[in-house]
């Protein structure tokens, strides 16, 4: 998981200790474990080409990337091409 601008950290924090809560803050098994980064003075172009070339899991292959943005403001379409430029 990759959170980008706005209070990322945010969002980086609340999906570990998700993470960590779902497994009672044991051991979580490889195969359940969520990365997770935030990227809050970088370009997105930057994160985008970040979770096309250097992002993996070391146990599951990640053959698909979904982009959540949460915005008043629709941009679906520029973000698209921003992340096929990457």
């Amino acid at each position: 998981m990759m959170a980008w601008v706005r209070d990322c950290i945010s969002w980086d924090y609340s999906v570990d200790i998700s993470n960590l809560e779902i497994f009672d803050y044991g051991k979580i098994p490889d195969d359940q474990f969520v990365m997770t980064t935030w990227h809050s003075d970088e370009p997105l172009s930057e994160v985008f080409w970040f979770a096309k070339n250097v992002a993996y899991h070391s146990t599951i292959e990640l053959d698909s990337t979904v982009i959540i943005h949460i915005s008043a403001e629709p941009s679906a379409g520029k973000l698209m091409q921003a992340y096929y430029a990457a």
